[in-house]
């Protein structure tokens, strides 16, 4: 089977484009028969996958830059079930490695991906707003965390702590600034089994199929990608200070212990707030909305974890 690798070179700022020439001659000397993939710009990836996948047959992709580069690939696949993924972390959260188990040192993920030992058959969730899906494979969130993911795209922080290689901790730089510029809102939930949860001072929902987003944090410890579940985090009825305090805990996953903090699971989930707010989904923003619906998807993806 032919290696399609869909490698985005300006990924942690014209990392991705370095990497990929140090990687290439290890192909060409294990004799893999490979194709190659740039991406030029956004949304490039996604149109990439879809052509690849257009005619129904089993494919291999491996996907070389972030998350953001992921979830495009993720949102133009035709069949999930029918692509198998190899991923090669370079960007500047990389919470869909952390959070599988996908070796962080680029060398060592292609081996994995030449040699797999493991493949597992991973859940992929969906947000849908006015009707439109995107996928994810890390997280979706409505609310503060979505409002950091924008800033963080537009950020000099991000560019210049990519340089100084801890380009994760952009979004910590950027979280500290937006809790103290947003207002909390009114959030339901409906659950796939009917229940309904009302939080009346909300500051953000996230939505995770594994443990990680935002450069590391473990947001909901017990969330898995092949259990069938989305975890769910709700934060509201808590004072600014607090949230503060709480973030650098949400590192550990120690911050589920506090009042304020709730943890859910289901398989879908209708969110509904009072007023338009952002959304993201693996950390790419989209419009602000009011209304939205999170679920998973029917078919699985094979993903390459060791």
């Amino acid at each position: 089977m032919i290696y399609h690798f869909i490698v985005n070179p300006r990924a942690r700022s014209g990392l991705g484009e370095m990497l990929w020439k140090q990687l290439e001659p290890e192909l060409c000397r294990k004799r893999i028969d490979y194709q190659i993939h740039l991406t030029t710009k956004k949304k490039d990836a996604g149109k990439i996958a879809s052509e690849i996948t257009e005619d129904g047959q089993e494919h291999m992709f491996v996907v070389l830059g972030g998350d953001g580069t992921l979830n495009e690939v993720l949102s133009g696949i035709k069949s999930l079930e029918k692509v198998t993924l190899g991923y090669i972390p370079i960007g500047s959260s990389n919470d869909f490695a952390r959070g599988t188990g996908i070796p962080g040192d680029p060398f060592e993920a292609l081996d994995t991906i030449l040699s797999p030992k493991r493949v597992e058959k991973m859940d992929i969730g969906v947000l849908k707003r006015e009707g439109k899906g995107r996928r994810f494979a890390v997280s979706a969130g409505i609310g503060f965390d979505a409002a950091v993911c924008h800033e963080v795209c537009v950020s000099k922080w991000k560019r210049v702590l990519n340089l100084l290689k801890i380009g994760k901790l952009s979004y910590a730089v950027v979280a500290m600034d937006r809790i103290i510029k947003d207002r909390p809102v009114k959030l339901e939930l409906t659950l796939d089994d009917g229940s309904m949860k009302v939080f009346e001072r909300t500051y953000f929902a996230a939505f995770m199929n594994l443990p990680y987003e935002g450069g590391g944090f473990k947001f909901c410890p017990d969330a898995s990608g092949s259990d069938g579940f989305l975890d769910i985090m709700v934060v509201s009825d808590l004072s600014k200070l607090k949230i503060l305090c709480l973030l650098p805990t949400a590192f550990s996953g120690k911050h589920t212990r506090f009042k304020g903090v709730t943890i859910l699971k289901c398989r879908s989930v209708k969110v509904v707030t009072d007023r338009a707010l952002p959304l993201h989904t693996d950390g790419e923003p989209s419009f602000l909305s009011k209304e939205i619906e999170v679920s998973l998807e029917k078919e699985k993806l094979n993903v390459i974890v060791e």
